[in-house]
């Protein structure tokens, strides 16, 4: 019997960059690129797309949630 999945991977990191959008970029190029050196994890997980959306940290983020890739 097939069933199936809908998956979601949920991540912050945080990264220095001079705009929200260029933060997006370094990150889209990097989850880009890991998703095309592992073609057969991507294939066989149905992935289709990748999505994100950058902000300014506010009060509200907890400090342990966010990965420092400096």
């Amino acid at each position: 019997m097939k069933i199936k999945v809908h998956w979601i991977i949920d991540g912050v990191a945080e990264i220095e960059a001079d705009t929200p959008e260029e933060a997006e970029n370094k990150v889209e190029n990097e989850l880009s690129k890991f998703m095309g050196e592992n073609k057969s994890l991507s294939d066989s997980l149905g992935a289709r797309a990748i999505q994100g959306k950058a902000y300014f940290p506010g009060s509200d983020d907890n400090p342990e949630e966010i990965i420092d890739n400096e």
